[in-house]
């Protein structure tokens, strides 16, 4: 009987939506297709699960005279130094990671890369619970578990390594272990009738099972797959364990080494002859951490996993360039063990590390090198290999198309003048299809003091689209400030982003609005990401109004890297010729989230020269010297001459790629840098006299 009011609801959303069922008092579930009866079976029957099955079932004991544990000797540190960290199961992925939004709804509590030079990768996933008017302090944790290689020698340890390994990384990162809930994803060949088959799923769900019962925490979930097999070929027996629970932000750890002097402590659970954990040390040791943890004395922590303790030093120096002296006491074979569920942290002294069994395997120190004895690897090599692997397949980098570079450096600050003071000025927002960065661009506009209304294009139908246009109209008629937010709009097609906002912004009577706020209302536009490609493709900018375009004009086009890009970036201020530009001088520098696959600025040289010489650009992309460069990562996505942003030849209308607006307080705790550029605190003071 609510069938209306749903459509309806759905409609105002512009969301498609259709009946599919029907309750009835029948008992049956019966499904049609064109008009006959395809099933039509009792509720009785669907609730017992259909018919009885037995199963004869045989577990494999695992072979202890050959484990995935067993380590040789080994006496070369560079050597061993290298083959780790170029091991597929150690290996960047940063390539691939970047292909995945990892900014969006600007909750981003820990970015995936972070430190000074984004190469210290996260343990886990930490995010602000998502609130909408609000702020909130309260972060989702989850981190994740597994290895083929002990999985494949026994489902059994592999399943619990896998839920050790996941409880590990929580506790790594500031989380409360206690309060943990998993889900897991378990994987299997084809097991037909074969017993010996059976017994691996089993196995796999009673080594799960045997931490659970132990540390009491129960799984919310999952999904199972008995078919993994083709031919001849089948997956290793795989239960992957994601551990999901809630912190305080303020209680979750980074993962980057800070400061040399400082010493890296592996804490050690102790296992047993046959590699099972023994779950109370375990637990008083992770409660110890958490201990540590909250009094503030450690203050980076990092699982060992695969590659041993060498990985995880290793990667925790990467991310703010620190050089580490292993301590030649314990043998470079120790270095390289399995040894799941064990932490590293760092701690100013030894007397910081009060209630845990530990060992002390390295020394933070400024030499840029990883060193054991008069062994030494620099750590500019030491990522170079351990980024190698995959490098081919997900690259970073990408030939820059041309070394030409000119530095903007506009210092005449705007002479626009509101007209009229306003004290909450209105910002209108228009919602496209593929829009995702509207709740975004919201909060930044409500923080900054401005009233924000939200309209959205509906184009299900003919007569939606149209009454979404007379909505905008109205609403940009009323606006002191229109904003194109970030997204995709209609999937960035047809051929390119931003044309379909471009398309509807040209409807006559919307052109006629925007206009009109422009040139006669004294109003300011700005976009990014998805509303900076509109506004260049509607010619807002460079020019400063609506006119058709020719092959002449700039654009945005494909990063060269061929791929989308989520990252940070550094981005120089190069000139203050706007309004939103009251608030930052040239030379500022900002670390700026990023992303987008088509962010590369191309223009004709004599539009380009002309930008310049108006002061119309006003970022650019910048090294970690902050000069300005054409250097990828540092500038993405191949942009000429790095241009980042830039303004129409008035000031009122801004355009950039970064996401300006995904900043604020409690995020990306593992990026350095100032990030908050006050341009839409610029933009609303502009309406209040400059205040």
């Amino acid at each position: 009987y609510d069938v209306d009011f749903i459509k309806e609801e759905c409609t105002k959303e512009n969301l498609e939506v259709v009946q599919v069922a029907t309750v009835t008092d029948t008992n049956r579930l019966v499904m049609k297709h064109m008009g006959k009866d395809i099933v039509n079976i009792s509720r009785d029957f669907l609730d017992a699960a259909g018919a009885k099955r037995y199963q004869n079932i045989e577990v494999e004991l695992p072979n202890f005279e050959s484990t995935p544990f067993d380590e040789e000797e080994r006496n070369d540190f560079v050597g061993t130094t290298k083959e780790v960290l170029s091991r597929l199961s150690v290996a960047s992925q940063k390539g691939l990671v970047e292909r995945f939004d990892s900014s969006i709804g600007n909750g981003t509590v820990l970015s995936p890369y972070g430190g000074r030079t984004y190469h210290t990768e996260t343990e886990g996933m930490a995010a602000l619970i998502p609130v909408l008017g609000k702020e909130t302090t309260t972060a989702s944790l989850m981190a994740y578990g597994y290895n083929p290689k002990i999985s494949k020698w026994s489902p059994y340890h592999g399943a619990m390594y896998a839920v050790v390994e996941s409880v590990a990384k929580i506790v790594a990162m500031g989380g409360n272990y206690h309060t943990i809930r998993f889900s897991f994803q378990e994987y299997f060949e084809k097991l037909l009738d074969d017993p010996k088959r059976w017994g691996k799923p089993l196995a796999a769900l009673l080594g799960a099972n045997r931490v659970q019962q132990e540390l009491k925490l129960p799984s919310i979930g999952g999904k199972d797959s008995m078919s993994g097999t083709f031919e001849n070929i089948s997956v290793p027996p795989t239960l992957v364990s994601f551990a999901i629970t809630a912190s305080d932000v303020h209680d979750v750890m980074t993962p980057e080494a800070k400061e040399a002097g400082h010493i890296l402590a592996e804490v050690q659970i102790k296992k047993d002859q046959f590699k099972v954990f023994d779950f109370d040390h375990l637990q008083k040791q992770y409660d110890a951490i958490q201990d540590l943890m909250k009094q503030k004395k450690i203050y980076s922590a990092y699982t060992v996993k695969d590659g041993g303790v060498i990985e995880a030093v290793c990667k925790m120096a990467f991310g703010n360039g620190l050089g580490a002296a292993f301590n030649t006491d314990h043998t470079l074979a120790s270095y390289v063990e399995k040894n799941y569920g064990n932490i590293i942290v760092e701690v100013k002294s030894e007397k910081d590390l009060v209630g845990l069994d530990y060992r002390v395997v390295a020394t933070l120190n400024d030499s840029e090198k990883f060193s054991y004895g008069m062994d030494t690897i620099s750590i500019q090599e030491a990522y170079a290999i351990n980024k190698a692997p995959l490098e081919s397949v997900y690259p970073t980098r990408e030939k820059a198309p041309t070394q030409e570079i000119k530095v903007a450096e506009c210092k005449t600050r705007s002479t626009l003048k509101a007209k009229q003071y306003i004290e909450t000025p209105l910002v209108v927002i228009p919602v496209f299809p593929g829009t995702n960065c509207e709740y975004d661009s919201k909060r930044a506009f409500e923080k900054a003091g401005a009233k924000v209304e939200l309209v959205l294009i509906r184009n299900k139908t003919e007569e939606m689209l149209k009454t979404s246009i007379d909505e905008l109209e109205n609403a940009i008629k009323r606006a002191n400030i229109v904003m194109l937010p970030g997204g995709f709009s209609a999937g960035d097609e047809p051929e390119g982003s931003g044309k379909f906002i471009a398309t509807v912004l040209r409807n006559p009577r919307l052109k006629a609005a925007i206009s009109d706020l422009l040139d006669n209302r004294d109003g300011l536009m700005i976009g990014i990401c998805n509303g900076f490609q509109a506004l260049i493709k509607l010619g807002l900018l460079p020019y400063g109004e609506i006119r058709d375009m020719s092959e002449n004009d700039a654009t945005l086009t494909f990063n060269t890297i061929g791929r989308h890009l989520s990252q940070f970036v550094d981005t120089r201020i190069g000139s203050v010729k706007s309004p939103w530009l009251a608030n930052v001088n040239v030379g500022d520098v900002h670390v700026i989230p990023i992303s987008h696959g088509e962010g590369r600025f191309v223009a004709p040289k004599e539009v380009i020269d002309e930008l310049f010489a108006n002061g119309q650009v006003f970022s650019q992309y910048v090294d970690p010297n902050r000069k300005v460069t054409m250097q990828t990562p540092y500038n993405p996505n191949g942009s000429m001459y790095a241009i980042e942003g830039i303004v129409s030849r008035d000031g009122r209308v801004l355009g950039k790629m970064g996401h300006s607006e995904r900043q604020g307080e409690n995020r990306f705790k593992n990026v350095y840098g100032e990030m908050d550029q006050k341009l839409f605190e610029a933009g609303v003071n502009y309406f209040r006299g400059g205040k």
